[in-house]
C-alpha cells in the first residue's frame, strides 16, 4: 500500500503529465498555480505524519531488541540456577560443573545471536526508511526546481514579448507621425506640464 506522500507525488507527476504545452513550445507547460500550491501544501502537511510513522516502526524494532535482551537475560539466569543446582549435588560434582559450563556457553551464544539479529533488523529498517525519505524529498526538490524554472522562463518570455511589442509600437508611431510633429507635441506637453523633473 503506497504512503500518502507517494500518492501526492504520483498526483503531482500525473498533473504535470496532463498539463497543456504553451503555444509553440514542446518543453514548457501551463500550470494552475492554485492546484500546484494545494498539492505542495498537502505534501508539506503530510511529511511530518509519515516521518512519525517511520519513527514508530523504528521504536517497534527497539522494543523487539529490548525483548530479546530480556529473553537473553532470562536464559542466563536460568542457566545460573541450573548451574547452582548441579554443583550442589556432591555425587555428580564434576559432571554438573561441565554441564553447567555448556549451558552457560549455549545460553550466551543464543542470547548473542538474538541480539545480533535484532540489531541487524533494526539497522536495516532504519537505513531503508532514511533512503526512502531521502528519495521522496529528492523527488519533491526536483518538482519544485522545475516549477521555479518554468515560472522564471514564463516571466522572462513575457518581458521579452512586451519589449518586442513596445519596439513595434514605437516604430509604427515614428512611421505615422513626422519627427517635427513629434518634437512639437513633446514641446507642447512640456509647456503644459512644466519641465520634467529627473
Amino acid at each position: 500500500m503506497a504512503s500518502r506522500i507517494e500518492q501526492i507525488i504520483d498526483d503531482l507527476e500525473l498533473y504535470i503529465e496532463n498539463c497543456k504545452f504553451k503555444p509553440f513550445s514542446t518543453d514548457m507547460i501551463i500550470v494552475n498555480k492554485t492546484e500546484i500550491d494545494e498539492m505542495i501544501r498537502d505534501l508539506r502537511m503530510t511529511t511530518p505524519e509519515e516521518i512519525k510513522r517511520y519513527q514508530k516502526i523504528i521504536s517497534n524494532k527497539e522494543a523487539i531488541l529490548n525483548d530479546a535482551k530480556v529473553k537473553a537475560q532470562a536464559l542466563l539466569d536460568n542457566a545460573a540456577v541450573q548451574t547452582t543446582e548441579l554443583i550442589s549435588e556432591h555425587q555428580i560434582m564434576q559432571q554438573a560443573y561441565a554441564q553447567a559450563n555448556e549451558i552457560v556457553e549455549l545460553a550466551s551464544q543464543q542470547a548473542q545471536d538474538i541480539l545480533d539479529r535484532a540489531t541487524m533488523e533494526a539497522n536495516g529498517m532504519r537505513t531503508s526508511i532514511m533512503q526512502y525519505s531521502d528519495g521522496m524529498l529528492a523527488n519533491l526538490e526536483n518538482i519544485i526546481k522545475k516549477s521555479i524554472e518554468f515560472a522564471t522562463n514564463d516571466y522572462n518570455k513575457l518581458v521579452s514579448d512586451l519589449q518586442e511589442i513596445d519596439s513595434v509600437v514605437t516604430a509604427n508611431r515614428a512611421a505615422l507621425v513626422p519627427p517635427e510633429v513629434m518634437e512639437e507635441e513633446a514641446g507642447t506637453e512640456e509647456d503644459v506640464q512644466g519641465p520634467a523633473v529627473l
